[in-house]
């Protein structure tokens, strides 16, 4: 059973000394001071240089009560400074919780950059996942009175185009990125998409970008909202690096096709179907994607 050292931070102290053994889940690790506290202000920083107590197991090892297999990837990245994932990494989530709890910030900068720059695809997905993707549009006659004064009012008429997507995908990750670069654009900000039902594979978004003529208050009013779609980039800030987000408004059918296929090409996706003519494809109505 793990036994706590003595509460004496200078006992604490000089318990610690070269080589230095870890119990990490279960998971055996040696390594020195040096390496533990290379980022000074993490808590393996503190733990190891007596500014908090720390645990041992009936082996004499310094006891860490997480998960000890990605572990070695924070254990690597404090001794060479170098974020090293083997290819396929599919624990990406958990490796970014961990570096959260341990308070390794150059390694959740790290980690970041790594998100932003590995596809979806090389974290692991399916073979042979499949895109359905059907859209549509309406035109809508819209009429509305323009305030031009207190018993001043003018009769107006505009058009406004109505878009409609159904997607259905057999990788649910794959919905979930695509949640994460469209959003809405609604009068409290922008909104993340939702799957039609979690335990389902389908997306459907639909969407109104307002005309020019018609003034915002009566956009709103008809509780029709925009469709943007953004990409993460790193923006440092007072020596911290963090994620933003630029979104762009997508004004029609064409647009969407075309930033859906630059995220399904990128995921290993192929095009295996597209209606009605493949020669217009970003004038499609249905399109089938196939992931190779």
């Amino acid at each position: 059973m793990p036994n706590l050292n003595s509460p004496d931070d200078n006992s604490n102290r000089n318990s610690l000394q070269d080589p230095v053994s870890l119990n990490v889940g279960g998971e055996i690790y040696t390594t020195t001071l040096g390496t533990l506290t290379g980022c000074c202000d993490s808590m393996l920083g503190a733990m190891f240089t007596g500014q908090i107590p720390v645990l041992r197991d009936n082996g004499g090892n310094v006891f860490i009560d997480r998960d000890g297999k990605v572990f070695r990837y924070i254990l690597n990245y404090l001794r060479s400074s170098s974020l090293d994932l083997p290819e396929g990494f599919s624990e990406l989530a958990l490796l970014r919780r961990e570096a959260d709890f341990f308070q390794i910030r150059p390694l959740l900068e790290e980690i970041c950059r790594y998100e932003a720059s590995v596809p979806l695809s090389l974290r692991g997905g399916p073979l042979g996942a499949m895109i359905v993707l059907n859209v549509d549009s309406k035109v809508r006659i819209l009429h509305f009175n323009l305030r031009h004064g207190p018993e001043n009012y003018e009769l107006r008429t505009c058009s406004v185009r109505a878009f409609t997507v159904d997607l259905f995908c057999t990788w649910r990750a794959f919905l979930a990125l695509l949640c994460e670069r469209f959003s809405y654009r609604t009068p409290q900000g922008l909104a993340s998409p939702c799957p039609c039902n979690p335990t389902q594979n389908r997306l459907k978004l639909e969407w109104v970008p307002r005309p020019d003529e018609l003034p915002r208050d009566h956009y709103d009013k008809q509780r029709y909202r925009g469709l943007t779609v953004s990409y993460p980039e790193l923006v440092q800030s007072d020596d911290i690096m963090n994620m933003h987000h630029n979104p762009s408004d997508i004004v029609d059918m064409q647009g969407f096709v075309e930033e859906l296929l630059k995220v399904s090409l990128a995921e290993g996706f192929k095009v295996d179907l597209v209606t009605p003519d493949p020669a217009e494809i970003l004038n499609c109505t249905s399109l089938r994607l196939v992931k190779s």
